[in-house]
């Protein structure tokens, strides 16, 4: 049995739902879902502009106000740095709750979409409340407290897991979403590590931005003594570990890519798979020359976006290769063209 959803109707686009394998499928849902991932980047970008300037106290320790005021007058370069994150952040809220309001117009009750969009929601009002705390906290500016690298690795995670339910959200939108658990065998353990480790490598860079942000060096050999003096702060001393856990965490990228494009007969698993590998590479490259540039803020930027990006095809690579057949034994998986 279908049911069709008028999409004059529907301020989202419409959905067609059916019944037996085929999973529910609404283009339009899906372009609004993937806009809402697109500003979220947005946001995550400028958060990270707010950090290495220093404007994170722009607008003092007041939350959801700027320094006390509605709208500050007078506004301070700092100011207005802080307060347009605060501003796109809110956009990205409401785009979120569109979000959640299309999922239930266009997909039935117990669909994955629904779930994964109430998820993000969840995401969305933690990384409100998360970013509220460090400002009435004071973690930010020239806060150089360990309570505050906690505070942003909390940040980070949950950032990340609201990317992820953006994600799928959109991916399921106009694809099968029925994951099939029971049949993937090491190659859900392998998927598993791969994103743990993604987490983990996320945490890390942000406490290294954060170092490179409070205590900044002015050639490549003040900041290599730096790195190993016992007598520096540990922001400065944890800067080691970054680059290690990336090729920890690289090798194991690369075989979640391998099993999964050799485990599964379907072309846009394959195509992920190697767009994973070739996005992580190059962010390898980045980040190599933010080190040896000394972390200029634009390399920072980039470096942060590629490494978001190689968590989304990490977990689009989740999501379609649970979901698709497993190649019988003797078969090798297709190649994409």
């Amino acid at each position: 049995m279908e049911s069709t959803v008028d999409p004059l109707n529907d301020p989202v686009g419409g959905a067609l739902e059916s019944s037996g394998s085929s999973a529910a499928r609404a283009p339009g849902y899906a372009t609004f879902a993937w806009s809402a991932l697109a500003a979220t980047l947005g946001v995550i970008l400028w958060g990270a502009f707010v950090r290495a300037s220093g404007s994170g106290a722009g607008c003092g320790s007041h939350w959801p106000l700027c320094n006390g005021e509605v709208v500050p007058r007078s506004p301070s370069t700092a100011t207005l740095i802080e307060l347009g994150h605060r501003l796109t952040s809110g956009i990205a809220l409401l785009l979120v709750a569109g979000v959640i309001v299309g999922a239930w117009r266009a997909f039935p009750r117990g669909h994955l979409v629904r779930r994964s969009a109430a998820a993000a929601g969840i995401f969305m009002v933690l990384e409100a409340l998360i970013g509220a705390g460090l400002v009435l906290l004071e973690l930010v500016a020239g806060n150089t407290s360990v309570a505050r690298a906690w505070w942003m690795a909390g940040h980070l995670v949950n950032t990340f897991l609201l990317v992820a339910a953006l994600t799928v959200t959109a991916w399921w939108s106009t694809h099968d979403a029925r994951v099939r658990l029971r049949t993937a065998g090491p190659l859900a353990i392998t998927l598993a590590m791969a994103l743990g480790g993604m987490l983990v490598l996320g945490v890390s860079g942000a406490i290294t931005a954060l170092g490179d942000t409070l205590f900044p060096v002015t050639t490549l050999a003040e900041g290599e003594a730096l790195t190993f003096s016992g007598a520096a702060h540990v922001f400065v001393r944890l800067r080691v570990w970054h680059p290690v856990l990336a090729c920890v965490v690289g090798g194991l990228i690369a075989a979640a890519g391998v099993h999964a494009a050799r485990s599964r007969r379907d072309p846009t698993v394959a195509l992920i798979a190697r767009a994973l590998v070739g996005v992580f590479a190059v962010n390898l490259a980045v980040g190599a020359l933010n080190v040896w540039w000394l972390a200029p803020l634009p390399v920072q930027l980039v470096h942060l976006l590629l490494a978001d990006l190689v968590w989304i095809a990490l977990v689009l690579l989740a999501a379609s290769a649970l979901a698709a057949p497993v190649v019988a034994a003797g078969r090798h998986a297709p190649t994409a063209n």
